[in-house]
């Protein structure tokens, strides 16, 4: 399996390539803004991919699922539950 820090490894390094490599080998008459469009579009996805990466690793919200939704689940995944007061809710 895949560790953790694999993915934000890659993802960095690639935009990493895109925000500091690749602005130096801008040409044309404006190389300026052409330097500076590719940092700050690599900075701004890096950014954007990071948030929302780090946001599925701990979700603030889970499903809500009413009593029977839960006994449905638990009867179909073959963990029937004989008693509602072991159910924490």
């Amino acid at each position: 399996m895949v560790s953790e820090w694999v993915p934000p490894i890659v993802i960095t390094s690639i935009w990493a390539f895109i925000g500091i490599i690749c602005p130096f080998f801008a040409r044309g008459p404006n190389r300026g803004v052409t330097q500076c469009c590719l940092m700050l579009t690599a900075a701004t996805c890096w950014l954007f991919w990071l948030c929302c990466y780090m946001t599925q690793l701990n979700p603030l919200i889970g499903p809500k699922l009413s009593m029977n939704e839960i006994m449905i689940m638990a009867r179909e995944w073959g963990n029937e539950i004989k008693n509602t007061m072991d159910v924490a809710v």
